[in-house]
């Protein structure tokens, strides 16, 4: 039992780390708006940021592109781009992390299979069914169930953070910089408060410097947070620009609108404890309660009444 195990992991390990290699050997096309943000931000960041862009240009070549067509042909475009903004959603912006995470769902969904078959290998026929199809489920659901997970952990960190930057980002507008300018400072304050947004806001503003214009920048960082709120704030931005009114007040006002919703939101999630904890302390403590108060009085109880049947 324990050689087919050991096989079958080497087995996977194997297919791992080809797929891993031929990634990094065949991947040599450049995506023109990727190497101008990259040279933007080698040049803002200094040789370290300079240094570190040279394996990611490197890293989103033909090869993945290549795998994402071939995705793209047998699961419908419409599927592949619902992964990909999925994982935009989750923080995940890199175009070959799209293709590792499909490579990585086709190898745990066949993983869970084999797995399972070999747990039912010395079962009957209806058993090896029964646990082909839970590996299956298990294996196509999993994943799913942690993008969904991380899309929301991301979206929740997003929302902490949004009153706070907002606010920040007023009060440096009101100092006379423009907004990129601005953008760009906060970005560099929050970036070890809130990294999430910080990094959003440093994407807009390397694209708008890598000429895109503003209102796309702002459309994309719509569609990848997903978030109501910053839809909002993008829209006071853009209508700013347009009509050349005051930035700085209205973003000031939002700010404390923004943090008065954060302290509903925060007061509404106290109120649901209690009635999360009801069922908890239904299931779990009340049987321990009635263990610790009433067993032993029973048992005194019939140890009394069987004391008193025996003397008679």
């Amino acid at each position: 039992m324990l050689i087919p195990a050991l096989f079958f992991i080497l087995a996977f390990a194997t297919v791992v780390a080809l797929l891993w290699s031929g990634y990094l050997l065949f991947s040599e096309e450049e995506n023109p708006l990727e190497t101008r943000l990259l040279e933007l931000q080698s040049i803002g960041g200094g040789a370290a940021t300079a240094a570190a862009a040279g394996p990611r240009r490197r890293a989103g070549g033909g090869f993945v592109n290549g795998f994402l067509n071939i995705v793209s042909a047998v699961g419908g475009d419409d599927w592949l781009r619902e992964t990909e903004r999925h994982l935009h959603s989750a923080g995940v912006r890199r175009r070959e992390v799209v293709a590792l995470y499909l490579v990585g769902n086709v190898l745990f969904l066949v993983g869970m299979l084999g797995l399972f078959l070999w747990l039912s290998w010395d079962k009957d026929f209806t058993s090896k069914i029964v646990s082909l199809v839970a590996g299956f489920i298990l294996g196509w659901l999993l994943p799913k169930q942690i993008l969904y997970r991380l899309v929301k952990r991301y979206k929740a960190r997003l929302e902490e953070a949004l009153p706070d930057t907002v606010d920040m980002l007023g009060i440096v507008l009101g100092t006379g910089l423009s907004l990129d300018q601005a953008m760009l400072r906060v970005s560099e304050e929050m970036q070890h408060i809130y990294p999430e947004l910080a990094s959003e806001f440093y994407t807009v503003v390397m694209q708008v410097k890598a000429g895109q214009e503003r209102t796309k920048a702002f459309g994309q960082l719509v569609r990848r947070t997903g978030i109501e709120d910053i839809k909002s704030l993008s829209a006071m931005i853009v209508q700013s620009e347009r009509f050349g009114t005051s930035l700085s007040k209205t973003l000031n006002v939002y700010a404390e609108a923004l943090r008065t919703r954060r302290k509903l939101r925060a007061e509404a999630a106290v109120g649901k404890a209690g009635i999360k904890m009801t069922l908890a302390i239904v299931v779990f403590i009340f049987p321990a309660l009635f263990v610790v108060t009433i067993v032993p009085a029973l048992f005194e109880g019939f140890k009394n009444l069987g004391g008193g049947v025996g003397a008679r």
